[in-house]
């Protein structure tokens, strides 16, 4: 009797297609993602003598001195780098995608969109290389204000600096993003409302709007993600007094601290609020929206 070609995979032999289809992945994620992980949460517990086992250098995060939690600020401020740079990529990216998605012209779309994402093409370095030599008092912003007569902006080494920074580094993801969004919008539900008399705003708002939120959500976390753990925009753009934690997680490795047990922990709650903003993607944010 012939064997039947169309009968369904033996159990054994589906398990072993995928262990041999997921097993170079899963061995490399291992070796070179999960393995580092669970080093950093170990040496996190180790104080800085080296023996045994504490919380000591997770007490420290919450180390004052004086009425100021220094290293609390440092993560705070980290938060409001990327809160901040979150909602300005999504005010600037949210129009620009509407436009690239749905007014551009379809012949023009794909150039247009690559035109825009172009610079993500360069090195982040060069990028905050070049926002210094705009920035900075004799650069190009200020010489172009002082001839129109204008008054200096010190934007260098302060807190609008870095975030003017961020907002260019990232916007390009939110547009990506969103303009994934917003492809998939049903032009329909915006002609049903022009007919029963909404204006634009009332169609923006109402119709589009909704249909886009997951991605809107998707690409706030992304955004958020990556510039809550940047580190060149706030070292070269901040300086000093303006370190985020991915700096001072430096300091503490490469530094003259040399603390590896608290910049580990410092680490651990980096991945932590990473993770977290992950688990408010999957549960609300459009995953498909990212695959573009």
């Amino acid at each position: 009797m012939t064997e039947n070609l169309y009968a369904p995979a033996k159990p054994r032999r589906r398990w072993a297609e995928a262990l041999l289809l997921l097993g170079p992945g899963g061995v490399w994620l291992a070796a070179f993602f999960l393995i580092p992980i669970l080093l950093i949460v170990l040496r996190s517990f180790v104080p800085t003598d080296g023996a045994g086992f504490t919380l000591q250098n997770y007490a420290r995060v919450f180390e004052q001195s004086g009425r100021t939690a220094i290293y609390l600020n440092v993560i705070g401020r980290s938060l409001l780098y990327a809160a901040v740079t979150t909602i300005a990529c999504l005010g600037l990216g949210l129009p620009v995608a509407y436009w690239l998605a749905v007014l551009a012209p379809k012949r023009w779309r794909n150039l247009l969109l690559l035109l825009f994402v172009l610079p993500l093409w360069t090195s982040s370095l060069l990028r905050a290389y070049a926002w210094i030599t705009i920035l900075r008092p004799t650069g190009v912003l200020n010489s172009l204000l002082v001839g129109l007569g204008l008054p200096r902006l010190l934007l260098l080494n302060r807190t609008e600096g870095v975030i003017l920074g961020m907002t260019c580094a990232y916007l390009p993801y939110m547009v990506l993003v969103l303009y994934s969004s917003l492809e998939k919008l049903d032009l329909r539900l915006l002609e049903a409302a022009a007919d029963l008399g909404a204006n634009a705003m009332q169609t923006f708002y109402r119709v589009t709007v909704p249909q886009v939120a997951p991605g809107m959500v998707a690409g706030c976390v992304l955004v958020s993600i990556t510039s809550f753990g940047d580190f060149i925009s706030p070292q070269l753009l901040g300086g000093p007094s303006n370190r985020a934690i991915a700096s001072l997680i430096e300091l503490q490795f490469l530094g003259a601290a040399r603390n590896w047990g608290f910049g580990s922990a410092l680490s651990v709650v980096l991945i932590v609020g990473i993770g977290l903003a992950l688990l408010l993607l999957l549960k609300y944010g459009d995953r498909r929206a990212i695959d573009v």
